[in-house]
């Protein structure tokens, strides 16, 4: 099985799968043993075993991963990283984290949005009843009136995917996409996806250089992480500025983007104090729990928003007495 033969692993399945992967690497459990130990849904199963199946004739395991559809880009990238700085526990605890966090938060959100969701659908079907049956809207009109809206949320929620979907997979180096220079001026979510991709390169970067790798070989690693080409042009100047001869903090100041001071401020600390990688992984756990504090925000209103949406469509359908619903017959 390929990575490309089937849909990514699901959230909560992805959660299960690192949380016991960390769980067997600090019981000592060879890598081997370990996929032979791990324990998923049946469907989750099959790439499981595929997987093990590769790292037992010889293939690394995040390239394994990737072959039988395990992992995603950013979870190859990461443990490919890991595997070079040595054991891959602390990456695989971050990804069981950060995929569990995800996970609840996208159940609070259906389950939250299932009331606005039956209301709408329920509006789009009775609504135009009346002018049905008095002969101002044929069936054909009904059964598009209805169509319409869903088909529209239908887009807007493909689209939604495909944003997270692409949020998700490095970007090749050396690429620029307009689509990526869109994506950071966006209200509210481009600074979200700026943060969390500074925040995989940061963590990365303090993970690799704690584990004792050099600077000047854990910067194309950490590089490798980030998914947005426009900040990936970015990182790469502030690499080839440390590669000539600058402090980190030096090469870092005349970037911009959402936390920023903050970094900057940690690494002056940090390489003052001989602290680097701590101080690294220290601006990285406080952008996870703002990021997860937004998420939740995010999940709390983003249902309050349909709400109000059903509420004003329902609205101006009893005002106009036709609402959105084709008038001709």
């Amino acid at each position: 099985m390929s990575a490309a033969s089937g849909a990514p692993l699901p959230l909560a399945e992805r959660a299960a799968l690192f949380s016991q992967l960390a769980a067997l690497e600090r019981a000592g459990v060879p890598v081997e043993r370990a996929f032979a130990m791990l324990q998923l849904l049946p469907a989750s199963q099959a790439r499981v075993a595929a997987a093990g199946a590769q790292i037992a004739e010889g293939r690394d395991l995040a390239s394994a991963g990737q072959r039988s559809g395990l992992f995603s880009a950013l979870d190859v990238t990461l443990l490919q990283a890991a595997q070079s700085a040595g054991s891959p526990a602390r990456v695989y605890q971050r990804l069981a984290k950060h995929y569990g966090q995800q996970a609840e938060q996208a159940k609070q959100l259906r389950s939250r949005l299932l009331l606005p969701a039956a209301m709408l659908l329920l509006a789009l079907l009775v609504q135009p009843l009346p002018n049905v049956v008095s002969g101002m809207l044929s069936p054909t009109g009904y059964v598009w009136g209805v169509l319409q809206p869903l088909l529209l949320i239908a887009l807007v929620f493909y689209s939604g995917r495909r944003y997270w979907q692409r949020s998700q997979t490095p970007a090749a180096l050396g690429s620029a996409s307009l689509l990526d220079a869109w994506l950071l001026r966006l209200p509210v979510l481009g600074a979200a996806h700026a943060r969390r991709n500074v925040r995989d390169y940061v963590e990365t970067l303090g993970l690799l250089l704690e584990a004792g790798l050099p600077m000047f070989s854990a910067l194309p690693k950490a590089l490798a992480t980030l998914s947005n080409s426009q900040l990936r042009q970015d990182f790469l100047a502030l690499q080839l500025r440390v590669l000539g001869g600058e402090s980190l903090a030096v090469a870092l100041r005349p970037m911009s983007f959402p936390g920023q001071p903050l970094l900057l401020g940690l690494i002056v600390s940090g390489e003052a104090s001989g602290t680097l990688p701590a101080s690294l992984l220290n601006y990285a756990e406080r952008e996870t729990l703002a990021l997860a504090s937004l998420q939740e925000q995010l999940a709390t209103w983003l249902p309050r928003l349909a709400y109000l949406l059903v509420a004003l469509w329902m609205a101006y359908g009893l005002l106009t007495g036709g609402g959105i619903m084709p008038q001709a017959v």
